[in-house]
């Protein structure tokens, strides 16, 4: 059995000729939660969409549990940002979830009861099963992130690729999306997720691949995750970090000062 879920050897991509992604050689193990971390502009959203297959790197190739990424449609679900979905778009929610279940139908098959019946369970397990029969563009930007999270484990696929899905959402969301996380880690799946908050890698993955234009470093969180690595990431730009989180923990101390005296 191949351990290595995602394998990356000298993967070079470049839009109008600047390079974006660099001489990039990485492999993620299978079962693992990796997240993809580093300063904005530094790959992150390119490498899924490389992974994925939409687009063709300049140079190296991708293999997704030995194959070629370009032939693995079936292995691999997807949740994209928020801001790249038109909420618009006059669909249902659980017609939004059935849409992970085309793929395996295959051509001129349509969905029927079974379909239905799984995209159902797939909503219930992100709690949004009550909201089925609402338009998408209805619904909060937590719970439109549910929604297309649903879908993508209508799709079944052995791999999930997360873009920012933890971005602007509210806490119930949060939560439930970590329940996900944990429940896919339990059956084995392997979820690769852009991820912004430093604050909580070590407590979501146990995997991190650190990116700036070029691998920087990636490994178990435990032993990949240290602030050397983190300023070889980012540069200056980890001071300010440091600052913003240590203003938010001020503020949290402050609001659960102000709860316990308020008892």
């Amino acid at each position: 059995m191949n351990q290595t879920a995602i394998e990356i050897h000298d993967l070079t991509m470049a839009y109008r000729e600047k390079p974006v992604l660099w001489d990039i050689d990485v492999e993620i193990p299978k079962g693992s939660l990796c997240a993809v971390v580093g300063p904005n502009g530094a790959g992150k959203s390119t490498l899924l969409s490389c992974i994925l297959g939409t687009h063709k790197p300049a140079n190296g190739w991708i293999k997704v549990f030995d194959v070629p990424s370009e032939q693995s449609d079936e292995l691999i679900g997807f949740v994209p940002q928020r801001e790249s979905v038109d909420w618009d778009f006059p669909i249902q929610v659980l017609d939004v979830v059935m849409m992970g279940t085309y793929r395996r139908l295959g051509w001129f098959r349509w969905p029927g009861k079974a379909q239905r019946d799984w995209a159902l369970e797939c909503l219930a397990a992100v709690g949004m099963a009550d909201y089925r029969s609402r338009q998408i563009g209805e619904l909060s930007g937590g719970q439109q992130q549910r929604v297309f999270i649903a879908r993508a484990l209508a799709q079944d696929a052995k791999i999930i690729l997360m873009d920012e899905p933890f971005a602007g959402v509210d806490a119930a969301t949060e939560d439930t999306i970590r329940s996900v996380l944990a429940d896919l880690k339990n059956d084995e799946r392997t979820v690769v997720i852009v991820h912004h908050d430093l604050q909580t890698i070590e407590d979501y993955f146990d995997h991190v691949l650190l990116l700036n234009l070029r691998l920087v470093a990636a490994g178990p969180t435990e032993s990949t995750f240290t602030r050397e690595n983190l300023l070889r990431t980012y540069g200056g730009q980890l001071t300010l970090l440091d600052e913003a989180a240590e203003a938010v923990r001020r503020i949290r101390s402050g609001r659960s000062m102000g709860k316990a005296g308020g008892k």
